[in-house]
């Protein structure tokens, strides 16, 4: 068969090339994949929760290498007292006097990392649609690496460190929520402490409301959150310092894989989702 029959632009007879053949089909799916489109609530729920539930799972699964935690523990406590940031047990003893503070920070711990991130999801499905799956992406993307940090790296948090040096604030005041003291230890993995995920899910909180939101204080108060939820881990025994970087780099990360995937970072991308079939390639615009 010629070529002016497959492709003659005005015959009747013009033979359709199958878009499997050409290699159209699979980069317009591609295509089509990688620009944002309005979220579907009924997916979204459920992809969140499947996503969490997965995410519990594999780390709780994680052998708990108490032994080896408990090792990388002291190995990383003397490597701060090298770099001279081993601080956190002064911080410990030092807010733990404050029963009210640190009993408020007890209760910080245990809710806010679930209640405001899953509120910037709702509030990004709501008002930035068109950024939603991709800043979405980062989010799961930082949680995703975290699981081979906990698997390649069991750490013991300090207040489980051996010669008990460090408070374990919610045993000690009987604080109610967490799943990393008391009756509800054995649900969770007391020996993921590598990377913090209250420290990567908390500055991508506060990166997306910072650069998201148009309200000046609600954009302080973006900052304020990841710097407060440092404060808590360390104050807590539940992190080191170090544990917050590995989180960090996690969400850096995220922020590449979403940047690679989209050809933009998050919040670049058109704040109103295109229409559903919309196949030309997302230009970033600004709202």
């Amino acid at each position: 068969m010629s070529d002016s029959t497959v492709t003659e632009p005005e015959g009747r007879n013009q033979v359709a090339v199958p878009q499997a053949v050409t290699g159209e089909g699979g980069q317009g799916l591609l295509r089509r994949m990688r620009t944002p489109r309005r979220p579907r609530l009924w997916f979204e729920i459920l992809l969140i929760a499947v996503s969490y539930w997965t995410y519990s799972l594999i780390r709780n699964a994680v052998p708990e290498q108490r032994g080896k935690a408990l090792h990388n523990a002291d190995w990383l406590w003397r490597l701060e007292h090298h770099l001279g940031i081993a601080v956190e047990e002064s911080v410990n003893h030092g807010l733990n006097s404050v029963s009210w503070l640190i009993v408020g920070m007890n209760y910080y711990y245990a809710t806010l990392h679930f209640v405001v991130t899953l509120g910037v999801l709702v509030w990004l499905y709501r008002s930035h649609p068109g950024r939603y799956a991709a800043t979405r992406l980062v989010l799961f993307a930082t949680t995703g690496v975290a699981l081979v940090g906990y698997y390649l790296f069991p750490l013991a948090p300090p207040r489980l460190m051996r010669g008990g040096h460090f408070i374990d604030t919610v045993m000690v005041h009987h604080t109610w929520g967490s799943m990393a003291s008391g009756d509800l230890k054995n649900m969770s993995n007391q020996y993921a402490a590598m990377p913090s995920m209250h420290i990567g899910w908390s500055l991508w909180c506060g990166l997306t409301i910072f650069a998201l939101a148009s309200v000046p204080w609600a954009r302080v108060l973006g900052l304020l959150y990841p710097a407060t939820t440092l404060l808590v881990i360390v104050a807590t025994a539940n992190h080191f310092w170090l544990d917050a970087v590995g989180g960090i780099l996690c969400l850096a990360f995220g922020f590449t894989v979403a940047r690679l995937w989209y050809g933009a970072l998050p919040y670049a991308l058109p704040r109103p989702a295109p229409h559903r079939s919309t196949e030309g390639p997302l230009l970033p615009s600004e709202t």
